[in-house]
C-alpha cells in the first residue's frame, strides 16, 4: 500500500468529501478519485459509497480505517517525536479548536508557551464538526477548546473558560432578518439545517433543538457537514443555524444576516481531555488558555468569563446586518 493512498484513504473516512479531501491533500479532485480506486481495487472491493449529495464508507470501509489508523499514527507520532528531539524539544501536545474563536484562543496561547515552556511544542488542528469527540478519543489531540456542555464518561475537562452570546444566522430574505434581536419562540418560523455525522443526541438538540421553550416544533432544514455549506444554503434561503457571536465576524458573506438572541443562553467554551489522562503538558495549557480567553473577553462587549464578569449587550446594537 502506497503511503499516498493510506494518507487519501484516512482523509476521505474523515471528511466524507472529495472536494475538502483534496484541498487538506493540496491534490486535485479527480486525483484523489484515482488514488481511492487504486486501493479499492488493490482491496478487490468497494471501500466507499458514492452518490449525488454523499459520501460513505462501506462496511469494509470502516473496517479497513479501524485497522489503519492506529498504525498510520504511530508513524506520524515517531516522526513528530523524532523532529521535536532534533529541535531540542520534549514534549508535543497536540490540540484541537472547535471554531475560529477557539481557534484564536488556542494559537494565543500556544504563542505564550513557546516562551515560557520552550521544551513544550504545540501542534493545533480544527475538530471536525461532525465528530466533536473521535479524534480526542484515539489520540490524535491530547486536548482540545470547544463549545459545552459535554456529557461522555470517558472524557474530563476543566471548568468554563469563555462564555459568548448566541445569535440566529438566517438569510437576509427572511423577516426574521429585520429584527433586532430574536428569540428562542422564534424559531418556529424558521428550518434549521441539520448537522450530520455520527453526534451524541444531547450534542444535536443543544446546537439544533427540535422544539421551542413553548413546545412547538421547529422545522428541519437539509443537512450540512461543515460552515461553509451551511451558510451557502443559508443564503439562499434553505435554512437557519444557531451560532456563536463571533460567526458575524469570521464569516460575514452576502445574503446572511447574524441575529442576536434576546433570551438564549451563552455558549460555554471549556478544555476537554481523556479522563484518566496523565497531567504536565495539559495542564500548562489548561493554565495558559484561562489567561488568554480572560484577555480576549476584557477586550470583547460579547463574550465573558464566568465569575469574573457577566454577559453585555451592545452587540445587539452595532451588528454587521450582512456583508
Amino acid at each position: 500500500m502506497e503511503r499516498d493512498e493510506l494518507e487519501c484513504f484516512l482523509l476521505l473516512a474523515e471528511e466524507l468529501h472529495f472536494g475538502r479531501t483534496a484541498d487538506r491533500l493540496r491534490l486535485s479532485r479527480a486525483r484523489v478519485s484515482q488514488l481511492v480506486q487504486r486501493l479499492e481495487r488493490r482491496v478487490g472491493a468497494p471501500l466507499f459509497t458514492r452518490t449525488s449529495r454523499r459520501v460513505a464508507l462501506t462496511a469494509l470501509g470502516r473496517q479497513l480505517r479501524e485497522d489503519l489508523a492506529p498504525l498510520h499514527q504511530g508513524i506520524e507520532d515517531a516522526l513528530a517525536r523524532a523532529a521535536a528531539t532534533a529541535r531540542g524539544i520534549d514534549t508535543v501536545l497536540h490540540v484541537g479548536f472547535a471554531n475560529p474563536l477557539t481557534g484564536e484562543i488556542v494559537l494565543k496561547a500556544t504563542e505564550a508557551l513557546r516562551l515560557s515552556h520552550p521544551g513544550l511544542a504545540v501542534e493545533i488542528c480544527e475538530v471536525p464538526l461532525t465528530d466533536p469527540y473521535g479524534q480526542l478519543r484515539n489520540g490524535d489531540f491530547d486536548v482540545q477548546l470547544q463549545e459545552l456542555p459535554v456529557q461522555e464518561d470517558d472524557l474530563g475537562g476543566g471548568p468554563v473558560l469563555l462564555a459568548e452570546e448566541r445569535v440566529l444566522v438566517i438569510g437576509t430574505a427572511h423577516p426574521l432578518s429585520a429584527r433586532d434581536s430574536v428569540s428562542l419562540e422564534d424559531l418556529a418560523e424558521a428550518p434549521l439545517l441539520q448537522l450530520e455525522g455520527e453526534l451524541p443526541d444531547y450534542w444535536r438538540e443543544h446546537h439544533v433543538p427540535t422544539r421551542t421553550p413553548a413546545g412547538r416544533a421547529i422545522p428541519q432544514g437539509p443537512g450540512v457537514t461543515n460552515m461553509q455549506e451551511a451558510l451557502m444554503l443559508i443564503a439562499g434561503g434553505k435554512g437557519a443555524l444557531l451560532a456563536p457571536a463571533h460567526t458575524a465576524t469570521y464569516y460575514a458573506r452576502p445574503g446572511v444576516a447574524y441575529v442576536p438572541f434576546s433570551d438564549a443562553e451563552p455558549v460555554h467554551y471549556g478544555l476537554v481531555w481523556r479522563a484518566g489522562q496523565a497531567p504536565g503538558p495539559v495542564e500548562a495549557f489548561v493554565r495558559t488558555a484561562r489567561e488568554v480567553a480572560r484577555d480576549l473577553a476584557a477586550g470583547d462587549p460579547r463574550s465573558s468569563v464566568p465569575g469574573l464578569s457577566s454577559p453585555t449587550r451592545p452587540y445587539a446594537a452595532a451588528r454587521p446586518r450582512s456583508a
